[in-house]
């Protein structure tokens, strides 16, 4: 029976276990930053595949991929202006097979199933037209893109070693690409080059040197067509999941202020047919498997510096479309938030969330456009919580994956314990978060008590959008200061103490 506690702004900086315990006291060190995220670190994918797109005999796609999603529906564009700036990062799978409708492609073909092609589907287009309806969509609801490009075009694979792609990028579509959204006027956040391509690949490989000398190529061509450095896209890669081999000797090769940010992804949860997939997300112990993964970019960032760090760029627990009984429940909440105070914890800038819309693992329902549990749980941390990762800070977020414990946490201020002559008094609420009248609480259980459920109570209040298909309110309780903060069994609770003095956030 675990507390997992994430600091704000935003760490894992204990897990307790708590067999025996009722009582907790959280220690927060004001004083000290041991990270810091992108303004945007909360962000969330479009991918490409069409409604063929299948896994474990089911098809969750629906019309929710990129090239034939509704973009008029009214609750999917309140979603989103609710973050009040997104960052959705597009791209996926089919990215590295996607020609843009601009230049000489005159013909753009829809993504259509085909044995023996790669992931099922043969090349297809993202028409000029869908572009267009794409950006003003983007502008209606103040996203920031990313943007990942095709880094296959012009490459064939080896006859000699399957999975491997070999010869250099054909990098005239891509700026064709850049060309007209210039031309547009079109913002275009950064530019992803290739998506899981690194190591062995998932599908199709590139090896790290080729694709570092590419990615050269890339960032001369983004400089190239956007002189003013004020408004440059930035280069971002490989996109893939981490192999410390590969990624050394990509940036080795690459060197410095090319690739401004490492991007990898994860999926610690494996595939999504796994029937003990929900006692895995439960389980701190195996959670915390992946911590070694980010740990490995941490150090690798640490040793070659880009500006804009570790970016977590995909990431959907469970692999191919996710797990359809626990991937849009509450439960999943236990494995995506832990997942968000780890990566910041390891100084990640971004956490994309495969997927916005669109299989089992998205924030919105594929069929219905209505928001999943997830979806709330990330608009709080997008709202409360801070870019600066302290040991911790003023906005705190509990996780009780206990079923059967509710805990009572106390807080306390490092700085005021080592102030403190009596020691049996360090246990004690102390007099910066007491003296407060009132602290603010969201707290966030399941309908019922049914974590594989699809609907999240806030304080007791079900979360579900309005008549006129608004996100509701999501106000907090105001609590008395004095008492301990209450997290009941199952329950995710963010915690904001407003007037707290945190020196490092000054």
């Amino acid at each position: 029976m675990d507390l997992k506690c994430i600091f704000g702004p935003v760490i894992i900086v204990s897990r307790v276990s708590l067999s025996f315990a009722q009582n907790v006291n959280v220690v927060i060190q004001g004083s000290t930053s041991v990270a810091e995220t992108d303004d945007n670190f909360v962000c969330a994918t479009l991918d490409k595949w069409p409604t063929e797109k299948c896994n474990y005999n089911q098809c969750p796609w629906g019309k929710a991929g990129l090239l034939n999603l509704d973009l008029k529906k009214k609750v999917l564009i309140n979603a989103i202006k609710a973050f009040n700036s997104l960052r959705i990062k597009v791209g996926g799978s089919l990215q590295d097979q996607v020609v843009y409708g601009v230049g000489e492609v005159k013909n753009c073909p829809n993504f259509m199933k085909k044995e023996g092609s790669l992931f099922g589907f043969p090349q297809g287009g993202l028409p000029v037209e869908r572009w267009d309806e794409l950006n003003n969509f983007f502008n209606q609801t103040g996203v920031k893109v990313t943007f990942g490009l095709n880094a296959l075009l012009g490459r064939n694979e080896s006859q000699s070693e399957k999975g491997l792609w070999v010869g250099d990028w054909n990098s005239q579509n891509a700026r064709d690409f850049m060309n007209y959204t210039i031309s547009r006027g079109y913002k275009v956040d950064s530019y992803e080059f290739g998506n899981q391509l690194s190591a062995a690949g998932i599908g199709a490989r590139v090896e790290a040197e080729q694709y570092g000398n590419d990615v050269i190529v890339l960032k001369n061509m983004v400089k190239e067509l956007h002189p003013e450095p004020k408004t440059q896209p930035k280069v971002l890669g490989p996109s893939g999941f981490y192999d410390e081999k590969w990624f050394n000797s990509f940036l080795e090769v690459s060197g410095q202020e090319v690739v401004v940010g490492v991007t990898h992804h994860i999926y610690n949860l494996g595939p999504g047919d796994d029937l003990n997939l929900i006692t895995k997300i439960q389980d701190p112990s195996y959670l915390n498997q992946v911590a070694q993964t980010y740990r490995g970019v941490f150090n690798i960032v640490n040793k070659f510096k880009p500006q804009l760090g570790a970016w977590v760029s995909e990431s959907g627990g469970a692999l191919q479309g996710g797990a359809k009984d626990v991937s849009p429940t509450f439960a999943d909440g236990f494995w995506y938030f832990d997942q968000l105070g780890m990566a910041s914890t390891y100084n990640h800038k971004v956490f994309c969330r495969q997927t916005l819309i669109g299989g089992h693992y998205a924030l919105l329902d594929t069929t219905t456009f209505i928001p999943n549990p997830d979806y709330y749980g990330a608009l709080l941390w997008h709202r409360l919580m801070g870019r600066i990762v302290l040991a911790p800070g003023i906005s705190i977020i509990f996780i009780n994956l206990s079923n059967d414990s509710t805990f009572d946490v106390t807080l306390s201020s490092y700085e005021h314990r080592r102030r403190n002559l009596r020691p049996t008094d360090a246990a004690k609420p102390n007099f910066e978060f007491t003296s407060h009248l009132y602290r603010e609480e969201y707290h966030l259980t399941a309908l019922g008590g049914n974590i594989q459920g699809q609907i999240v109570l806030l304080s007791d209040v079900p979360m579900v959008p309005t008549d006129t298909f608004d996100i509701p309110a999501m106000d907090p309780k105001l609590v008395n200061a004095s008492t301990p903060i209450s997290v009941a069994a199952h329950s995710i609770v963010y915690v904001t103490i407003r007037d707290f003095h945190a020196p490092v956030c000054v």
